[in-house]
């Protein structure tokens, strides 16, 4: 039996919606990144402006939702605001199950609201509410709260909105789901804006059918036995992502203030271990994961006229949070840490991106490239949380020219104001926590996303040492683009990457099979590279330069554990990997 696949559009501007069944584009691409890519090529005219109308908004979950452990991810895909083109972000949480429970493989959003709305996805009903008393709240979290008490419906359900930085359209604005989840990079959240849209609201009751119940119980038992048994899940659970900051740090791979140095004696004081010693709270698990890698810290203040009196307050923190808004920025301060990261998190912003925009700021500061009246007093300097705060603060909603310019980016900013050398993006999306050789930086600039999880170069780079030899440039290239291609299946089924080593081609044609979809190993391989050029079809269509890209001179400079890194190695690797795509001649 293959399971139907509906999907939703929606267009905002005439208040309109209806469904199909594409059941056809599921079965050939499987679902999330697949379906995203090409419902994004259907539905988003060539050189369409990024924050008009005519950009759309495509949700997509995969067959493995709702069935299976660690398949919990849901893909949204459009056209960048900070990029100029592709534009794609990963969260998990309950929205991949709540869009499956309420009947739909993905979800198409165009046009644009004339007046503040939020949407309202109940299984076959979709309402247009009205959003113009909760617009104008900058903080995500009292956005959600609200929601939920006007949300009566029954089943699962997830709610999607924005802070203040969406609605200012901040480049790097991202959407806040279920609190402690993100779509995080590229700007989504500026793309919500754009479109009057606050928030989405989805919850459904539908089940699933599955082929053989005896199989599926079978295939469940063994990921799930798998995930649990796992000694990298058991370190997830423990400690989070954040347990990455001491081995990286004494690899002299986390980069430490705008990255003029990869190691710093005072990385221990912000490490996953020391924040769990003081601050853990609780651990949130994605809908369907056994795993539970999400770490909140119990944040506990006292009042200031109230003896005895306190507040506390629960944040979220993962590496990429400790990396961008502590090493990067040069604060070792835990309790200021967690601070800015709630600043953040509530106004709806990017960490990452923040965090670099605002470690050039610093630096530019420094060699007096901008002043005391740019910075409207501010005064940027390393560790100092609290003038970040109020920074991030003037980027959410920004007042004055060179706040607005930071909104824009760290390569906007920086062509704007000097600085290039040391402000660090690829492919104009800011540069991730890794710095750990020549092979994480090939993989920032010739991945789709330019992200880290893409093709994985820095794990790649921690499998040798500094007496290694250096693959050529193309042996490297070669395996970050069969990686890259894998990862195409992984989250098209959005299976959460943390569980790659437990969805191996064995057992995802077995999850599959479960599902209703019959495919062979070799399918694969065919599948992931179509999926990948179509993400590059898109990219080149919407002016990406594969031989334009800028190298920060900044990643050349500061040495990594293999040594201080060759451009022309870069370059090399970087050529090759794109005429394996078909991205060059």
């Amino acid at each position: 039996m293959i399971p139907k696949f509906n999907v939703l559009y929606v267009d905002l501007s005439k208040r309109s919606f209806h469904i199909e069944d594409r059941t056809d584009l599921f079965i050939e691409y499987l679902g999330g990144s697949g379906v995203a890519i090409n419902l994004l090529l259907e539905n988003c005219p060539k050189n369409a402006d990024s924050l008009g109308p005519n950009n759309p908004i495509v949700f997509a979950v995969g067959p493995l939702v709702g069935l299976f452990p660690l398949a919990s991810k849901t893909v949204a895909m459009f056209k960048s605001p900070l990029t100029g083109n592709l534009g794609e972000s990963h969260a998990g949480g309950r929205s991949a199950v709540a869009i499956r429970a309420a009947g739909y493989g993905a979800i198409v959003i165009k046009g644009k609201s004339e007046t503040p709305v939020y949407l309202s996805i109940s299984g076959n009903e979709t309402q247009f509410r009205d959003a113009s008393g909760i617009w104008g709240i900058a903080n995500s979290v009292t956005v959600g709260r609200i929601i939920r008490e006007l949300e009566g419906a029954p089943g699962i359900r997830t709610i999607m909105r924005i802070g203040g930085a969406g609605e200012s359209l901040v480049r790097y604005a991202n959407v806040v789901t279920e609190t402690y989840r993100h779509f995080g990079r590229l700007g989504l959240g500026a793309v919500f804006g754009s479109k009057k849209l606050k928030a989405v609201s989805i919850s459904g009751t539908k089940g699933i059918d599955v082929r053989s119940m005896k199989l599926y119980r079978e295939v469940y038992d063994d990921i799930y036995r798998r995930a649990v048994e796992s000694p990298v899940m058991k370190k997830y659970h423990d400690i989070g992502t954040a347990s990455n900051i001491v081995p990286l740090n004494a690899l002299s791979g986390l980069p430490i203030m705008n990255l003029k140095a990869a190691t710093s004696p005072e990385a221990e004081k912000i490490s996953g271990e020391r924040l769990a010693e003081g601050y853990l709270g609780r651990r949130v698990a994605c809908a369907h994961c056994p795993v539970a890698c999400i770490h909140i810290a119990a944040l506990r203040e006292p009042y200031e006229k109230e003896l005895y009196f306190y507040k506390t307050t629960m944040i979220p923190y993962d590496y990429e949070l400790i990396y961008s808004l502590g090493a990067m920025l040069g604060i070792f301060d835990v309790g200021g840490l967690l601070k800015l990261m709630n600043v953040v998190e509530v106004l709806g912003l990017d960490a990452m991106s923040t965090g670099v925009v605002m470690a050039w700021a610093t630096e530019a500061f420094e060699k007096h490239m901008i002043s005391e009246a740019d910075s409207l007093g501010l005064g940027f300097r390393w560790g100092d949380y609290k003038t970040y705060m109020r920074a991030v603060e003037l980027i959410a909603k920004p007042t004055s020219e060179f706040f607005e310019a930071l909104a824009k980016g760290v390569e906007f900013a920086s062509l704007k104001y000097g600085g290039s050398d040391f402000a660090l993006s690829f492919g104009g999306n800011e540069m991730p926590g890794y710095h750990t050789g020549p092979m994480c930086h090939v993989g920032y600039l010739t991945s789709s996303r330019h992200s880290h999880l893409d093709s994985a170069g820095y794990g790649l780079d921690q499998r040798l040492t500094s007496k290694d030899k250096l693959p050529d440039p193309k042996v490297s290239a070669e395996e970050l683009f069969r990686e890259e291609v894998w990862r195409q299946i992984l989250t098209s089924l959005v299976v959460c990457l943390f569980a790659r080593g437990i969805y191996d081609r064995e057992t995802v044609l077995k999850a599959l099979e479960v599902s209703g979809i019959r495919l062979t190993i070799d399918d694969f391989d065919r599948i992931g590279l179509e999926i990948l050029r179509n993400k590059f079809r898109f990219k080149l269509r919407e002016g990406f330069d594969p031989r334009g890209l800028r190298i920060p001179k900044r990643i050349l400079e500061t040495e990594t554990a293999l040594g201080k890194i060759d451009e022309k190695y870069l370059r090399e690797s970087a050529e090759h990997f794109f005429k394996l795509l078909g991205a060059v001649g």
